[in-house]
């Protein structure tokens, strides 16, 4: 009596779906709303000129390409005028520097960046975690080139002695790529942490920006509206969340642009909305005062 013939093993289940079938986060992809709230904003504070906003984080997360994205989508051009670099090893800004985005003639957006030399995993390499302090205070001046072996004195030229509401910091942004959240090393982040809780003393809001998505994740790559769909962008966000103890309502997701790329208004409502949510922290900051 010939046995039965085996059946073929079933197929495997197919893979889950890389997307969320409702955002987590919900835009308006009404660039225009944001475009007109930016170019419009003025503090209310009548102390300040303007908001604030310190970026900081590890080499090569695109701090400065933040700020040349911002720059392009309110020129409705590329701009490249943070110097960045994707080949160093080292952090490519070595100064603290102040951006101010041109509106017109003799005329300017109400808000600033400052741009600082990134964390490295080495003790003596890097920006000092007591430079950024102080830079929070409104101490450093603009133009000092960092150390990372000597912090900045009193008695040296940069520091600003009589720092006033407009000099400090009014909104801190941790900046780091989105592929790179699990890989951030043990140091990095604790130096991260150490500048959170000080501006977490001081008052100042938080948030952080994951840059490079469409490296990160095909589906937002093919679509930048798939943003805040990816399950794997949402899981790098609950994992950077538990990793600096911010909120994950303060983790925001974007793709820069670069040298070459082309203008796209999806991608210019991703930027306008993160850039909101920081006027909108530091509007609220300033009020309080």
């Amino acid at each position: 009596m010939g046995g039965e013939e085996s059946k073929p093993p079933p197929p495997p289940p197919p893979p889950p779906p890389p997307l969320l079938d409702q955002p987590w986060r919900n835009l308006s992809w009404d660039k225009q709303k944001d475009l007109t709230f930016v170019k419009n904003y003025k503090p209310q504070n009548k102390e300040v000129k303007h908001v604030r906003i310190l970026l900081h984080g590890p080499i090569g997360a695109g701090k400065s390409s933040f700020i040349n994205s911002v720059d392009s989508v309110l020129k409705g051009r590329i701009a490249s005028r943070a110097p960045t670099d994707a080949t160093t090893g080292r952090s490519f800004t070595r100064e603290y520097k102040t951006y101010k985005i041109h509106k017109g003639p003799g005329n300017f957006y109400s808000f600033v960046f400052n741009d600082i030399m990134g964390f490295e995993k080495e003790t003596n390499t890097g920006v000092l975690v007591k430079d950024v302090k102080l830079a929070l205070r409104g101490h450093v001046e603009d133009g000092y080139k960092f150390c990372p072996s000597q912090k900045l004195m009193k008695d040296d030229k940069g520091y600003n002695s009589s720092p006033t509401l407009d000099d400090k910091v009014h909104v801190l942004v941790c900046v780091l790529p989105a592929d790179k959240v699990s890989l951030t090393s043990d140091e990095v982040v604790q130096k991260m942490r150490e500048v959170r809780e000080t501006a977490r003393d001081m008052g100042i809001p938080q948030l952080a920006v994951l840059t490079k998505v469409d490296e990160t994740c095909p589906e937002t790559k093919k679509n930048i509206k798939n943003v805040y769909k990816s399950k794997y962008l949402k899981k790098q966000v609950d994992t950077f969340s538990k990793l600096l103890g911010l909120p994950q309502n303060c983790v925001f997701l974007l793709k820069n642009y670069g040298p070459d790329a082309n203008m796209n208004d999806d991608n210019d409502v991703v930027i306008l909305n993160t850039l909101r949510q920081m006027i909108d922290l530091g509007d609220d900051f300033l009020n309080d005062l």
